[in-house]
């Protein structure tokens, strides 16, 4: 690993240690029906943004033929282009969850904006030099939110705050995109985008990655929409809580692993499987320590619904951490393509089974419901990781 790897691994490190913070801090001062509430909207504002993005970050780290100052400034445009026309879609969203309809629109717009630039600004950020950018880029977003909440806990605001609180966290990130727009034109890009010829590159076409992002984007709004409506509030709440929590670690292993191969393509690298199972092993002692806590008697006896949804969690988001380490592998052999269908079809087997539960949900309890997507949601990743792990022969 080299030592852009070590910065953002640490980086990442911190700001998953922060999130972890913050998630504890939402279950210990907030209830499951404003952490619901909360999930939902931040939810339909990802959706949003990741619809908007196309997966623009990820190619502006697979791309090397391009500046970066070029490259990031089309991704932004074309991003706010798809983020308009994606407007009757996200109404349609917020109007089907039954919250209210205005507000609920108009933090979607923020968070959404927020988020779309900081998510450009880590990749633009990732191909310049500066210890400083890469660390702040990623860990000031989540610092700025846990002060915020912290601060709300004081002044016991009421759940909006942890909207805000989001809120404040994108836009701090945000903040880093347009400075290092101006100051592209002046700083020293690493030797790899004058000389090096790529020997990696996403060679999918903007349709391909539109209908990626797309139906990546509805299964996790769909997730949260059909336990909205079918279970309520506080039972999304219980549900979204660890799975806010565990399932950061595969975005990290994406940020401080994935995403640094690919910026960098000619450093050397360890073996994906032991990352892989690495981020596996860190994503179970994430759920025992949350049994633990319940044990306990940490959390309020309200969030002891939590404990079904921990195990399924467990194994599907180790499942996704193992996916994360192979991923870049897919870019490395120009195989982009294939592994987006690949994550299509499952995506849309995943969202298929999400709108049976929703014709048949009511008669089946939450958490057995749950342990059948989680089972369809591992099996399937795992096997995504398989075929990503030939790539190596």
């Amino acid at each position: 690993m080299n030592i852009t790897s070590n910065i953002v691994a640490l980086s990442s490190a911190v700001a998953f240690a922060l999130q972890t913070t913050l998630a504890l801090l939402m279950l210990r001062y907030f209830s499951p029906e404003e952490v619901g509430i909360f999930s939902v909207i931040s939810q339909i504002g990802f959706f949003w943004t990741t619809l908007a993005l196309a997966q623009a970050p990820l190619q502006l780290l697979a791309n090397h033929e391009v500046s970066v100052l070029d490259d990031a400034r089309r991704a932004w445009y074309s991003s706010m282009l798809r983020f308009v026309f994606l407007l009757p879609v996200v109404a349609s969203a917020i109007w089907w969850s039954g919250l209210p309809f205005v507000i609920t629109l108009l933090w979607a717009i923020f968070l959404s904006l927020c988020q779309l630039t900081w998510m450009l600004a880590q990749s633009m950020r990732l191909r310049m030099k500066g210890a400083w950018s890469l660390a702040g880029v990623r860990v000031l977003p989540p610092l700025m939110a846990l002060l915020v909440t912290v601060l709300a806990i004081f002044m016991q605001c009421s759940g909006s705050s942890l909207l805000f609180a989001a809120l404040t966290g994108y836009a701090s990130g945000a903040a880093w995109f347009l400075p290092s727009l101006h100051s592209a034109r002046q700083a020293h890009l690493t030797p790899s985008l004058q000389t090096f010829h790529p020997i990696s590159g996403d060679d999918r076409s903007t349709t391909l990655r539109m209908a990626h992002t797309l139906v990546d984007a509805l299964l996790a709004t769909e997730l949260f929409m059909v336990w909205q409506r079918l279970y309520g509030a506080e039972e999304t709440g219980l549900m979204a809580a660890p799975l806010r929590v565990m399932g950061f670690l595969p975005a990290v292993l994406h940020m401080a692993w994935t995403q640094v191969l690919l910026a960098q393509p000619q450093q050397g690298r360890a073996n994906p499987l032991f990352v892989g199972l690495g981020g596996f092993a860190c994503v179970a002692l994430m759920g025992a320590a949350c049994v633990f806590a319940l044990e306990m008697g940490w959390l309020d006896s309200q969030w002891q619904g939590v404990r079904p949804y921990v195990l399924p969690l467990v194994f599907w988001q180790g499942s996704a951490c193992v996916v994360a380490a192979f991923s870049y592998l897919a870019f490395q052999r120009f195989d982009a393509r294939t592994y987006s269908w690949i994550c299509i079809g499952l995506a849309s087997l995943q969202g298929i089974f999400l709108l049976g539960l929703a014709l048949i949900g009511e008669r089946l309890p939450a958490d057995s419901c749950f342990n059948w997507f989680a089972a369809l949601s591992a099996i399937g990743l795992l096997g995504l990781s398989i075929w990503l792990n030939h790539k190596r022969t």
